[in-house]
């Protein structure tokens, strides 16, 4: 087999085995499993380190052995989970995208998204691009697989641009399609039958403001939870809104949603059309928006894939496993379409 012409080198210090073993793996399989998302080839000798392949991806490579190879300064237990985070923060569709002659722009540049708790730094360059959007745009539909940020983002930038005081409250709307949005059917008050649809909001809020904010700020409605079916008829002024889960909104629910949208309001739309609940026959209202509003001005669509997923690296392997087989799937239908037409 031919070897590729070295593209980068990188030299760590300080020299230490129990760091350099934590940094390469068990068997190396930190270095492999680096090597197989980059198209790269490393090999290394003590602490110096060759990387083989594209030039600006072997050098953001070496980039990326070097800020691993500090984490292990203070820890001494490395997984390939973090592995698979780190690459995804490095932006591995970016790299491969200027390997190929593409232009930088605004979204490439590193954001921080600032909270009372934490900062939040988008992993990768389609995470970036969907934060970028949203400080952009009134209007934002995230769409991918489950596991991609397009929730903990929005939340994250609704936050930050509540403490920022550019809204004046955060809205957070998701459909309850389990129960038909009958909700009177559950037991309790408004907020107990909204809420386990909405766990997934409130975990990202206290994580960004603490468990005592959140309460005062439910308190005095300035963060508000309701189901879709109660935004009919209101009008949104100065608000962050966030849709969750849009898929499992119909046609009609999907445009009341978008009408609601008033001055001075940021929207912002998550869903994954894949995983659809609605009744058998009944059209996604997400996927029907993407048809009709691609094309108009002021609204951001930012699509998703199983390389974006940001959890266990086994839920990307599951989301491309499902992306294949209904490719398939479509494709079976497709085929035998035409041979009855024939």
């Amino acid at each position: 087999m031919e070897t590729q012409a070295l593209a980068h080198s990188i030299t760590l210090e300080p020299n230490d085995a129990r760091r350099l073993a934590n940094l390469c793996g068990q068997f190396d399989q930190h270095l492999r499993q680096i090597e197989q998302r980059l198209g790269i080839e490393i090999r290394n000798r003590g602490n110096q380190f060759a990387v083989y392949g594209d030039p600006k991806t072997a050098k953001a490579a070496c980039e990326l052995l070097s800020a691993l190879y500090k984490e292990t300064g203070t820890r001494d237990d490395l997984t390939p989970d973090e592995i698979h985070l780190a690459l995804q923060q490095a932006g591995v569709e970016e790299l491969l995208r200027k390997g190929e002659g593409g232009e930088s722009t605004e979204a490439d540049q590193v954001v921080l998204i600032r909270t009372k708790k934490c900062s939040v730094r988008p992993r990768g360059l389609n995470q970036r691009k969907y934060v970028h959007a949203v400080q952009s745009n009134d209007i934002n539909f995230g769409i991918g697989p489950a596991g991609t940020g397009k929730t903990y983002l929005a939340v994250a930038c609704a936050v930050e641009s509540l403490l920022k005081d550019q809204v004046e409250r955060i809205l957070l709307v998701r459909p309850a399609v389990e129960a038909g949005e009958k909700l009177g059917f559950l037991p309790g008050d408004l907020s107990q039958k909204v809420d386990p649809y909405l766990r997934p909001l409130y975990d990202a809020l206290y994580e960004m403001l603490g468990f005592e904010t959140v309460g005062k700020l439910i308190e005095r409605n300035v963060i508000e939870v309701a189901p879709l079916a109660y935004m009919r008829g209101r009008t949104l002024n100065n608000a962050f809104v966030i849709l969750d889960e849009s898929q499992n909104t119909t046609r009609e629910q999907m445009k009341m949603f978008l009408t609601r949208i008033g001055f001075g309001s940021t929207a912002v739309i998550t869903g994954d059309p894949s995983q659809v609940d609605l009744p058998r026959g009944q059209a996604s209202g997400l996927r029907h928006s993407v048809e009709v509003l691609n094309k108009v001005n002021g609204i951001s669509f930012t699509h998703f894939s199983a390389k974006d997923v940001v959890r266990h690296p086994l839920v990307q392997r599951i989301v491309e496993a499902y992306d294949i087989h209904e490719a398939e799937r479509d494709a079976n239908i497709s085929n035998k379409a035409d041979e009855n037409a024939a």
